[in-house]
C-alpha cells in the first residue's frame, strides 16, 4: 500500500472510529458529542473536568506543569504531552480534545524550560520524561488524579517527538507513543559534526534562546550543541528501531521532514508490528490542519493504544 492509500485509510477508520455506534442510532438515542469540535452535553458534578497547576520533581529539580482532568470518577488513561525547543506550540488544544474524549494530559516544561528549575540538557529532558511516568503513575497521582497507571502515552512534538519515542524504546511499561513532526536529535547532532555552517546556525540559535531572559536556561548554546555531537549515535531515534518494533506508534510529519523517510525505513527493516505514518503538506505546527491532527490522534489512540 503506498502513501496516499495508507493516508486515505487512516483517515477512513478515523472517521469510521469516531462516528455514533450504528446501535446507538437505531435505538433512537442521541449520539454523543464528537470531542473533537463539541463540548460534552452533561458532566459529572463531583467529578467535572478541570486543570490543575503543580510541580513535580527530576533529579531535586522542580518542574512545572498543568494536568487536564478527564470528566468522571472513573480512574482514565493518560497522555504526557511534550513539547519542544523550546516550546512556543504547545498544542494544548489537542490536550482539550483528549481531555473532552476522556483522556486525562499532562502538560509540564523540562528542566531549565519555561521556568521550571535546574539547568536545560537533551540528556536531562531525557531524564525528565522518565520522571514524568514516575509521577503519573505514582500511588499519590493515581489517586488523587484518577490516573490509570495500565495506560500511559507519549505524544511528543518536534524534539518532543523525539523525547517519546526515546522515553518508549526504553521503557517497554509505557502503553504506546506518538511522534508529531519529529525532529531527530542524534541525527541533528551528526549534521553538526559534519556540516560548520549548520553547526554555526544551530549554535546561534540556541545561544538566543539561552540568552539573559530567554526561555531556556542552560550553560550556552555551544555546551547543547556539543551535547549532540557527542551522543549523535546513541541519540539518533532510528538506531532504537529494534527496540521500537512492538510499539504501537503514530508518526505524523510533513512532507518536508528530512528525519521521517530514515526512521520509517528503520523500522520497516527492523519488522515493526504496529506503525501508523502519516505525511502531511503542512507546517511544523500543523497550523492549518489542527482538526485533522487532533482526530489522528485521538482515534489512533482508541484504535491502537486502548484509550
Amino acid at each position: 500500500m503506498d502513501a496516499p492509500q495508507v493516508f486515505c485509510a487512516a483517515v477512513l477508520a478515523l472517521t469510521f472510529a469516531s462516528a455514533a455506534p450504528a446501535s446507538s442510532i437505531a435505538q433512537g438515542r442521541r449520539p454523543s458529542p464528537d470531542p473533537v469540535i463539541a463540548d460534552p452535553t452533561r458532566v459529572d458534578s463531583a467529578y467535572p473536568p478541570s486543570i490543575e497547576e503543580l510541580a513535580f520533581e527530576s533529579s531535586r529539580a522542580r518542574l512545572n506543569g498543568l494536568l487536564y482532568l478527564a470528566d468522571g470518577a472513573r480512574a482514565h488513561p493518560i497522555v504526557i504531552l511534550l513539547h519542544g525547543l523550546p516550546g512556543a506550540e504547545r498544542n494544548l488544544d489537542l490536550a482539550q480534545v483528549l481531555r473532552r474524549a476522556g483522556i486525562n494530559v499532562l502538560f509540564f516544561s523540562y528542566r531549565g524550560a519555561w521556568g521550571s528549575g535546574g539547568t536545560f540538557s537533551y540528556g536531562h529532558a531525557l531524564e525528565d520524561v522518565a520522571a514524568a511516568v514516575r509521577f503519573v503513575r505514582s500511588d499519590s497521582s493515581v489517586k488523587t488524579y484518577r490516573i490509570d497507571p495500565h495506560r500511559v502515552a507519549l505524544v511528543g512534538h518536534s524534539m518532543g517527538g523525539w523525547l517519546a519515542l526515546m522515553g518508549v524504546a526504553v521503557d517497554t511499561s509505557v502503553s504506546c507513543a506518538a511522534a508529531l513532526d519529529l525532529g531527530n536529535m542524534g541525527a541533528l547532532g551528526r549534521r553538526m559534526g559534519t556540516d560548520r555552517r549548520f553547526d554555526s546556525l544551530a549554535t546561534g540559535y540556541e545561544d538566543w534562546l539561552t540568552a539573559p531572559g530567554g526561555p531556556i536556561h542552560a550553560d550556552g548554546g555551544r555546551a547543547l550543541t556539543t551535547e549532540l555531537e557527542d551522543h549523535a549515535d546513541a541519540w539518533d531515534v532510528a538506531s532504537q528501531a529494534p527496540a521500537l518494533r512492538r510499539r504501537p506508534l503514530l508518526i505524523v510529519s510533513t512532507t518536508t521532514n528530512e528525519d521521517h523517510p530514515p526512521l520509517i525505513a528503520a523500522l520497516r527493516a527492523a519488522r515493526a508490528q504496529d506503525v501508523t505514518a502519516l505525511q502531511w503538506r503542512t507546517d511544523h505546527g500543523f497550523s492549518d490542519q489542527r482538526i485533522m491532527l487532533a482526530r489522528t490522534v485521538l482515534g489512533w489512540l482508541k484504535s491502537h493504544c486502548g484509550f
